[in-house]
């Protein structure tokens, strides 16, 4: 069985960089199925991982593990560039957590989703499969791809993530560019914290959605999500400026 899931662009179009994504607590591979597809769509070459067991694999171990992800990426001219992880819920305080270590994987930016809070009561969840889902999504489809998966691990979001990862989460210097997203609904999140952090950081962008909850790359609004990863990954290209001003009447 391939430790993979791979999704790749139209043919015939220069690929635009290369995107890792790491899934967190009780996820699979699977559940980024549509997320990965939407990317590629844009001309990434994009790969899924199977998300960490932090409470086995250390940092240096899922490094590693991205790296080799990466190379076997590469094509004639290596691996193409930029080269982003994008990590959800555990994964991505896992990937925040490996920013300016000394590690093989040496991503040109990262796109943090749904970093869970430090303080007691942003770890919790309520106890049965239907509140549970409350939490993460009130996207019809998604509810249904978590329930159909036979791989979701349920309960999974009452999993402890080792304080010393959140720690270099919350308070690393990360040397790449970063674009976190949060929705405004998700009860895991810190806002505080991470509006604090994100301007502690010289290339941070921090960006709120609305309605969302803690499965933000997958809940009711994942379209305007991808567009907004899209125009973070455009960004890299133009010294993060966006290439497009927005002037409306509408406000």
């Amino acid at each position: 069985m391939t430790q993979y899931s791979d999704y790749f662009g139209p043919e015939g179009l220069l690929v635009r960089g290369t995107i890792l994504i790491v899934p967190g607590r009780g996820e699979t591979r699977a559940t980024y199925t549509r997320f990965g597809r939407r990317l590629a769509t844009d001309a990434y070459r994009v790969r899924v991982v199977d998300a960490p067991d932090l409470d086995t694999e250390d940092l240096t171990a899922l490094a590693a593990r991205l790296t080799e992800a990466a190379e076997d990426t590469a094509a004639e001219n290596g691996v193409v560039r930029p080269l982003v992880l994008v990590g959800a819920d555990s994964g991505a305080a896992a990937v925040a957590a490996l920013l300016g270590r000394e590690t093989g994987v040496r991503p040109d930016a990262v796109v943090l989703a749904g970093l869970p809070g430090r303080v007691p009561g942003t770890t919790a969840t309520a106890g049965t499969w239907d509140e549970e889902l409350d939490v993460r999504t009130s996207c019809p489809a998604h509810r249904g791809y978590l329930t159909q998966d036979p791989e979701v691990r349920r309960g999974s979001l009452d999993d402890a993530i080792p304080e010393a990862v959140l720690a270099a989460a919350y308070e690393g210097e990360a040397d790449v560019p970063v674009l976190f997203l949060v929705g405004d609904a998700d009860p895991l999140a810190d806002h505080e914290a991470l509006a604090h952090t994100a301007k502690s950081l010289s290339r941070a962008r921090l960006s709120v959605v609305h309605g969302a909850h803690h499965d933000v790359l997958n809940d009711l609004q994942h379209r305007s999500v991808a567009a907004e990863v899209v125009t973070f990954l455009e960004t890299l290209r133009n010294e993060l400026r966006p290439l497009i001003t927005v002037r409306s009447s509408a406000w």
